[in-house]
């Protein structure tokens, strides 16, 4: 059987090649001597024994000390070179490794700090990327308040200063402003989510609830917008019931921005269709639509927070929003024991929104 490298067999085989190798020299140093003794005067050896102890001894011990040093100094200089790496690594310099040069525990010790190196250099630049998308979030949320609450303002002093033609102008400054403060809503409404959401302090009132008049009753509220924008919607809706075991507003909340997302960057026809369909276990949500072609890399981030694609396509009065919308989506589904996935292939974008059915 194979043994398997460790320090301590280095250490201990060192020492005894040390030994083996500093007794043997020394018992012939002092055979030397003794002959040399032998040569040179008449007298006895017994009177010579003390010397020759002492001669031994200091001998011993040098050929140890010296034959130790040589056979453990690669040991000792990767020890400093393990020493100078974790220096470096300790003053924020987290893209450095240290070499691993042994198969044994200093080994193990080299490839566990380069791990650690690896872990702490991914955390400092994970905690940049959040850094940059709070400051990105802060002005986003900074100039999406702004514009809709500049027009409120705008129209609301129109109102006040009475500068308006006729009744019909009249009404379209209140409509405009009342739009823009649901807008405004809207975007202070998902912050608060995503805040209680990342806190882990949202708390959902959920209760049996069927999926197909949820799906019809959001649909219906939204037809205004739709039409608004000119945007064409194709209700597929394949299953009488199902019954699920959801929060209806947090549930209300996901088809409300998978909807929008829909809304802010469909292309021409502008048609947006949405499937309801299920199997033995599971109700299944489809809302697909045309967009823009994206990048693997840009389809790889279209759930992270904050992350937008670029400008909406197309339609006026509709603003690009904070980033938060698909990234709340797919929390609140996975809240609700459901899962939000996307498949997208060449500009086609089908969100489907899974959830398992309960049976009472």
């Amino acid at each position: 059987m194979r043994l398997k490298k460790s320090i301590r067999y280095s250490f201990l085989l060192a020492a005894v090649l040390t030994v083996m190798l500093s007794y043997m020299l020394s018992i012939y140093i002092v055979g030397f001597v003794g002959r040399l003794i032998d040569l040179t005067t008449t007298k006895g050896k017994v009177e010579y024994v003390p010397l020759l102890i002492i001669v031994s001894l200091v001998v011993f011990m040098v050929i140890f000390l010296f034959l130790f040093y040589m056979l453990t100094q690669r040991i000792i200089k990767y020890f400093s070179v393990l020493s100078e790496g974790l220096s470096i690594i300790s003053v924020g310099k987290f893209d450095f490794r240290v070499p691993v040069r042994r198969g044994d525990e200093l080994g193990e010790l080299a490839m566990n700090i380069n791990r650690m190196a690896e872990q702490l250099e991914r955390q400092k630049e994970n905690e940049k990327e959040n850094e940059v998308a709070k400051m990105n979030l802060i002005t986003g949320v900074s100039h999406d308040l702004r514009t809709p609450l500049t027009s409120i303002i705008g129209y609301l002093d129109l109102l006040r200063k009475n500068s308006f033609q006729d009744e019909k102008e009249h009404d379209r400054f209140v409509n405009n402003a009342y739009s823009k403060a649901e807008q405004l809503k809207k975007l202070i409404d998902d912050l608060f989510v995503y805040t209680r959401l990342t806190s882990g302090d949202l708390k959902l009132t959920k209760q049996h609830a069927d999926m197909r008049d949820l799906v019809e009753q959001v649909l219906f509220e939204f037809i205004p917008i739709a039409e608004e924008h000119r945007l064409t919607i194709r209700s597929h809706i394949e299953i009488d019931e199902a019954i699920v075991f959801i929060d209806p507003e947090q549930m209300a909340r996901i088809l409300d921005n998978l909807l929008m997302n829909a809304l802010k960057y469909s292309i021409s026809p502008k048609t947006v269709d949405v499937h309801l369909t299920s199997s033995d276990s599971f109700v299944y949500l489809t809302i697909a639509n045309d967009g823009v072609v994206i990048t693997k890399e840009q389809e790889a981030k279209l759930f992270e927070r904050y992350y937008k694609i670029g400008q909406v396509v197309d339609h006026q009065n509709v603003q690009i929003g904070t980033g938060l919308g698909l990234a709340i989506a797919r929390q609140l589904a996975e809240y609700q024991g459901g899962h939000l996935s996307l498949n997208y292939k060449e500009g086609h974008y089908a969100f489907t929104l899974k959830l398992p059915f309960s049976f009472k």
